[in-house]
């Protein structure tokens, strides 16, 4: 019961955030400072207070590492047979990349820290800076190659390498690696801010939420939603029990793996000539129904 309140919560605050936007409170302005405080403050403090005192080693393993890299890899895979025949380009590519590019920072690391304990969200957050850096460039690829637009790999890599939640991951890896002492206090007030990482990130991820019922492809959107909910977190559960890791990894993988569609696959659709209606749908649909799915993963591996 104590998963489903939490998850129930999940949702009303998404609605929250969408009826704050639909009323006016939460214009484009504030949500963006909204955002800010999520992505600069909040999710860095707590992938710092989940980090700082396990090494590197204890953390990413050979295994961690191929078997998220072929789930991400076995997921596209699997988008691109299932969408390769859809008759718009800007349609298809959008659907390829929003079946394997998920949530990992404004919802699946949020959700595991406020749902299990340190040791699963220490790892959560090693798979949200590996699977980031192997996401973000494929789906710039993929987007530019098929929509023929210019795109820089580089810069998108530079980006990253100045992204806060990842500078913050491995500053805390880097503390716990060398054994480094953080006073109570300071680790005690991250802690708090930490906490404000899944509310702030959810409001903001509601705001953002936009359907254009005119445009809806059910049959498209239904695919992107089995491929991204369904196909990818049973084949993390495959690869990661084959990988026979410890239950701590086993969790956080297929927890973090089985989260929706991220909001900047929007982003991106937008800027490298994808369907951006269709992949704002795609967001709102795929947040929607992983309310339940996980519910279902969470029971599963607990």
């Amino acid at each position: 019961m104590e998963v489903v309140g939490r998850l129930v919560a999940l949702l009303v605050i998404l609605l929250v955030g969408a009826g704050l936007r639909t009323t006016g409170v939460l214009t484009k302005q504030r949500t963006a400072l909204l955002n800010d405080v999520a992505y600069y403050i909040a999710l860095p403090a707590l992938i710092f207070v989940s980090t700082y005192d396990r090494s590197i080693g204890a953390l990413l393993s050979p295994a961690l590492l191929g078997g998220l890299l072929a789930v991400l890899l076995g997921t596209a895979s699997v988008a691109w047979l299932v969408h390769r025949h859809r008759d718009s380009t800007a349609r298809r590519s959008v659907a390829i990349v929003q079946s394997y590019h998920s949530n990992l920072g404004y919802l699946g690391l949020p959700l595991v820290a406020a749902t299990f304990d340190q040791s699963v969200t220490a790892i959560a957050s090693v798979v949200l800076g590996v699977v980031s850096l192997a996401q973000v460039p494929l789906t710039v690829v993929v987007l530019s190659t098929f929509n023929g637009t210019d795109a820089s790999i580089a810069r998108e890599l530079r980006g990253l390498a100045t992204n806060p939640v990842l500078l913050t991951l491995l500053a805390g890896l880097a503390v716990g690696s060398l054994g480094l002492v953080i006073p109570s206090p300071v680790a005690t007030g991250l802690d708090a801010v930490g906490s404000l990482a899944l509310p702030v990130a959810l409001l903001c991820v509601g705001a953002s939420l936009e359907v254009d019922l005119p445009s809806v492809d059910v049959g498209a959107t239904a695919t992107v939603v089995a491929v991204k909910i369904g196909v990818m977190p049973v084949l993390a559960w495959a690869v990661f029990s084959t990988l026979a890791v410890d239950a701590t990894t086993f969790t956080a993988c297929v927890v973090m793996l089985g989260t929706p569609t991220a909001v900047s696959t929007f982003v991106f659709a937008s800027e490298l000539g994808g369907d951006r209606e269709f992949a704002s749908l795609n967001v709102f649909v795929t947040t929607l129904v992983s309310v339940a799915t996980l519910f279902v993963l969470i029971a599963l591996v607990s």
